[in-house]
């Protein structure tokens, strides 16, 4: 293939939870002949799959995949790790092809991938500990008024809905008494290839009917007895994740399964409108429907 650009080049595909991004990713690596890194958070850990919609077996099979089920629950991964092994997988693809394919719903790990970050801090585990048992005791208030006094310009700027950001937010300046934007101030590397960005959207009814379509498979295949036998480790980091932690608390009784089938569903929806806000920020995606590959292709070529 000739490369306009005369530069490896990485297509990443991004965009909301259920919008089809794994699909696109497959077809794309297969015109490309080319293989598959992923940029999700929670699909990298071994322990998960039904909860974290990893890709079936037949889709495994038709493309390589790396960055699925690579790594324990136990392990703490971060956007900075992340970039690492990514930067590594690339580095061995492009040995033996032009163009990698990446995709995945983690902004972070992308931004990350793609521009650099500054290495966090590593954490007290007593006080990550201490935060995520009282989180589970006082809800999110509570972390957006910790973090309120202790972190304000992470108040004004932070994804404040999200408690997994916030509780991220809250044990770094617990442990280093510095606010958690003051680390993400490196400055902007700039690849040794070329990077071309893909989004996936679709309607707003119609990816809420995903979601919700793909929670009740969720139920249907199996997810309450997959967090049941994660229950010894609910309180890893990992596992405070909209899917597991809601099974939890029907599983303390807590909450009914109806009713924490319901909040997956709401949770879900929240958190794909805070990854659509996230990449709209990137100027650099060009946003097609999932099943206008055929554009999707013809852009790509345009820009390798």
């Amino acid at each position: 293939m000739e490369l306009k650009t005369g530069k490896k080049t990485v297509i990443i595909v991004a965009g909301p939870t259920a919008a089809g991004k794994t699909a696109v990713a497959i077809r794309l690596a297969e015109h490309f002949k080319t293989e598959i890194i992923s940029a999700d958070s929670r699909q990298c850990y071994k322990e998960l799959n039904i909860g974290v919609a990893r890709p079936s077996e037949e889709e495994l099979k038709a493309i390589p995949h790396y960055f699925i089920a690579s790594h324990s629950i136990q392990e703490e991964i971060t956007a900075v790790g992340f970039a690492e092994y990514a930067l590594q997988k690339v580095s061995e693809l492009f040995k033996k092809q032009d163009v990698v394919v990446m995709v995945g719903g983690t902004g972070l790990y992308i931004k990350a991938f793609c521009e650099g970050l500054s290495p966090m801090p590593d954490i007290d585990p007593v006080i990550r500990k201490r935060i995520i048992q009282q989180y589970e005791e006082k809800g999110l208030a509570w972390l957006q008024e910790q973090i309120r006094e202790k972190d304000p310009a992470f108040f004004e700027k932070g994804e404040m809905q999200n408690p997994q950001r916030v509780m991220r937010a809250l044990e770094m300046v617990e442990s280093t008494g510095k606010g958690i934007l003051s680390f993400q101030k490196g400055e902007k590397v700039i690849r040794d290839f070329n990077i071309i960005k893909i989004g996936v959207e679709l309607p707003k009814e119609q990816l809420h009917r995903n979601i919700h379509q793909r929670v009740d498979k969720m139920i249907e295949a199996g997810l309450v007895d997959e967090v049941k036998g994660l229950l010894p480790y609910k309180e890893l980091n990992a596992l405070q994740t909209v899917g597991y932690a809601e099974i939890f608390e029907y599983l303390q009784d807590d909450i009914s399964l109806e009713k924490a089938i319901e909040e997956i569903k709401a949770h879900t929806r929240q958190y794909a409108k805070r990854q659509l806000t996230w990449f709209r920020k990137d100027e650099e995606i060009k946003w097609f429907a999932p099943d206008n590959i055929n554009a999707m292709i013809q852009w790509a070529k345009e820009k390798l």
